[in-house]
């Protein structure tokens, strides 16, 4: 869905339209004083985008004509589409979203019991090219802004309320394709629009963001977001870390470590979510469980093992069921709530590490096209 409208005023400059549904309360306000309205206007324009979604201004019955007006010639509402929708056998459903530039990125609901997770992409592919993850393999295209990062909430949320199962989403995790601290300014202000009582109005404590650490963004992130925190570590010494996420090269664990007490001393979290794929062979023996024992110390933490997903190239395999239970059991005995990852959307290409799916790469192609890596 999209609503843009510009002046046919041929001499008048070109005025690229502002992407409405990425604008913060900051943002917004800033908006709103360049084109000469007050900042009360900020809290209608979120609670009629973003709470009741309504993309006409002609509906916006509380905003005067004239705003209404200036915003049908400066701003643009896109709210993504779908390309493909696929739905697993336990429920999970998975979208590759398209955007306008003609890439697309995947988005991810998986339902539970007592919540409904949305797993949101904050980039074209990846960069960093952690081994034991398939979009890291696709190459990097670019960043995702604001309004396309949260439009993905709108789309999923509409798409939920067409089901008629009464399925919605409770909870939302950046842990879809890309390293969203590699894209810091758009994912703050998208996360900021999720815990905004005016705008989707989730807690705090329902939004995460996964990172494998970039440790300056780390730092920044305290000054700018309260929301929770989960680190992708995968082993627990920087010569395995090497191995498996590369960036570990440039910020080793006796950096990330600090920047992650860092956040939890100054926002109002009390642990941070690890995040530990499971990978036969590799991080997975008792003396690694003890190595994360001492490694983790007395850091306020929730460990989360991830058995491996394989994906089409990799050389890894996921690490046996009675591995991963005792890895988890010497854990616990030592102080760390620890869970194990039920594995979900697998038969879609949906679960951990896996989203790469048919994502349109522009950048490796002259013309659009569906790249796709073979299920």
């Amino acid at each position: 869905m999209s609503s843009t409208a510009g002046a046919d005023n041929a001499s008048a400059p070109r005025v690229d339209p502002v992407g409405l549904l990425g604008l913060d309360e900051s943002g917004m306000k800033e908006f709103l004083a360049d084109i000469g309205e007050k900042p009360f206007r900020s809290r209608q324009l979120r609670q009629w985008l973003h709470q009741r979604q309504v993309y006409d201004f002609a509906e916006m019955t509380d905003l005067s004509k004239g705003l209404r007006q200036t915003l049908t010639e400066r701003v643009r509402i896109n709210v993504p589409q779908a390309i493909f929708d696929k739905e697993s056998a336990d429920g999970t459903r998975k979208w590759l979203v398209g955007l306008e530039s003609g890439n697309a990125v995947e988005t991810v609901y998986i339902p539970e019991r007592d919540r409904g997770t949305l797993c949101v992409s904050s980039q074209v592919g990846c960069a960093l090219d952690c081994g034991f993850c398939s979009t890291g393999k696709q190459g990097f295209n670019r960043n995702l802004s604001a309004d396309e990062i949260i439009g993905q909430l709108h789309f999923a949320s509409a798409a939920l309320e067409a089901e008629g199962r009464g399925r919605r989403i409770t909870n939302v995790v950046m842990m879809g394709m890309g390293e969203p601290l590699a894209n810091f300014r758009n994912v703050v202000s998208a996360t900021n629009l999720m815990v905004d009582p005016y705008a989707w109005g989730l807690s705090r404590r329902r939004v995460t963001l996964s990172t494998v650490g970039l440790v300056p963004a780390l730092y920044r992130l305290a000054d700018h977001s309260n929301i929770s925190l989960a680190v992708s570590l995968h082993a627990p010494n920087d010569r395995l870390r090497d191995e498996i996420v590369p960036i570990n090269r440039k910020y080793p664990l006796r950096e990330l470590l600090p920047a992650c007490e860092h956040y939890l001393d100054n926002t109002p979290h009390h642990a941070i979510y690890w995040e530990y794929v499971m990978l036969d062979g590799v991080n997975d023996s008792l003396a690694n469980a003890r190595e994360l024992v001492e490694l983790l110390g007395n850091i306020p933490s929730k460990i989360n093992l991830i058995p491996f997903n394989p994906f089409p190239g990799t050389r890894y395999v996921g690490s046996p069921r009675e591995r991963i239970r005792r890895f988890a059991d010497h854990l616990q005995k030592a102080g760390f709530i620890t869970t194990i990852r039920r594995t979900r959307g697998q038969d879609i290409d949906g679960a951990c590490g896996q989203l790469v799916g048919q994502v349109i790469n522009r950048r490796n192609r002259g013309k659009q096209g569906a790249n796709r890596v073979p299920a």
